[in-house]
């Protein structure tokens, strides 16, 4: 139980940003979660005539010019513009400026799962029909997934610890736990962290459909994504990024600063079962909660929400839930859940960040966002999944569940601040 030493720092979450299928600012991704606001619709950024999916949750009407000039805006991969957005908008919320004096106590993390995948698609077309000589001199360094974390740093003048995890789906909750440690060991103050995504291209759409992942409710997309609904065929991917500003207490307090609440506990394990799949009754996954858990000095009983990775995939909700089950024991059938991929699509190594901003909102407001779309449960997906409306309620614990191919597991503590 890492933070139970009084050596190590309290963390808090000062600010937040995002940039979702639902909204492109905080106040209007809130609103959307608390709306129960549909994200997806037919793919606009290719054309998918030829695709078994041809649906997605894109981010609409996305100008990179209000976060950086023309110049860099074309030098860099959406996904990395995504994320300076998001961390921008984080700074201003979180009333923070990045000086010569605090820079180097200022550190980013920020995860992806495939990062700069159109700028590879593009470069191997130019390649392929012009030859070598034409590609890019910016392709590397546009698509590698680290340049959401190292352009941030470059845009916004943070010289503290600085990394990308890519660790597939569990990206940006991984990125935001790893944060969580450095400011807790005392290595940074403050963290601009999260995770970032914009991989909706043709060959990502091929490969997942290949891999039957995708929901073909092509005639149907605002009822596409269904997690724990019996009828759900698929996830429905989307992009965006989600980012969050962690200080320590003392760092927070000497400012000023408002507080959304506290990250307590960062679980992480891996299945080490198979590429793509669960292990039976999640026990990967129940693992990783009980760690969160463990280190925040948590009982299962206090947990009152919890942001499940519910992708309306037919493997990871029933295990999920499985999952829950295993390690919350009887409180499983007293918490709510809800998956807000329903709305937003799953944003890969985007989801988590995402999907933590939900959680410091629900714990700041007292207000937990539906799944919509949930209309005849599965039967292996029995426990409260807060279906289709949003609900006001005391949140003083909550979890955000993150996993990942390969295996990877990955569960973030929240608590109610107190003094």
């Amino acid at each position: 139980m890492v933070n139970s030493d009084s050596a190590y720092k309290r963390v808090v979450i000062t600010g937040l940003g995002a940039v979702t299928p639902i909204g492109n600012t905080l106040s209007d991704y809130w609103q959307g979660l608390m709306a129960g606001r549909n994200g997806i619709d037919r793919i606009t950024h290719f054309d998918p005539s030829q695709h078994a999916c041809q649906i997605a949750g894109e981010v609409k009407e996305f100008d990179p010019l209000q976060y950086m000039d023309r110049k860099d805006a074309k030098r860099m991969d959406r996904f990395a513009q995504f994320a300076i957005a998001a961390s921008r908008q984080a700074l201003e919320d979180a009333s923070f400026d990045i000086t010569d004096l605090n820079a180097e106590q200022v550190g980013v993390m920020i995860g992806t799962g495939i990062g700069g995948l159109s700028v590879l698609e593009a470069q191997h077309e130019v390649y392929m029909t012009r030859g070598p000589a034409r590609c890019s001199p910016f392709m590397i360094p546009t698509m590698i997934a680290n340049m959401a974390a190292g352009l941030t740093a470059i845009h916004l003048g943070a010289k503290g610890p600085n990394s990308c995890t890519v660790t597939a789906c569990a990206a940006g909750s991984n990125a935001i736990g790893d944060a969580f440690r450095v400011i807790q060991r005392g290595d940074a103050q403050a963290m601009i962290c999260g995770g970032t995504e914009a991989a909706i291209t043709p060959l990502s759409y091929a490969g997942f459909a290949a891999a039957k992942a995708l929901s073909t409710r092509n005639d149907d997309p605002a009822h596409a994504s269904r997690p724990f609904d019996l009828n759900r065929d698929g996830f429905v991917m989307g992009e965006g990024a989600g980012i969050l500003i962690l200080e320590s207490l003392e760092h927070a307090r000497s400012r000023g600063a408002k507080i959304y609440g506290e990250i307590v506990g960062y679980g992480m394990t891996c299945d080490a079962y198979h590429m793509t799949s669960p292990p039976p009754g999640g026990t990967g996954a129940a693992r990783a909660m009980q760690l969160a858990l463990k280190d925040g000095g948590l009982a299962p009983e206090t947990v009152n929400y919890i942001n499940a990775h519910g992708t309306s995939t037919s493997a990871n909700d029933s295990t999920e839930t499985a999952a829950i089950k295993s390690a919350l024991g009887d409180q499983a059938n007293h918490v709510a859940i809800s998956s807000t991929k329903s709305m937003t699509g799953h944003l890969l190594g985007g989801s988590g960040g995402i999907e933590a901003v939900a959680v410091a909102m629900a714990i700041a407001n007292n207000r937990v966002p539906p799944t919509i779309n949930l209309e005849v449960p599965d039967p292996k997906c029995d426990l409260d999944y807060i279906p289709n409306e949003s609900r006001e309620m005391t949140v003083d614990v909550a979890l955000s569940n993150s996993f990942g191919f390969g295996g990877h597991n990955i569960t973030l503590a929240f608590k109610h601040y107190a003094e």
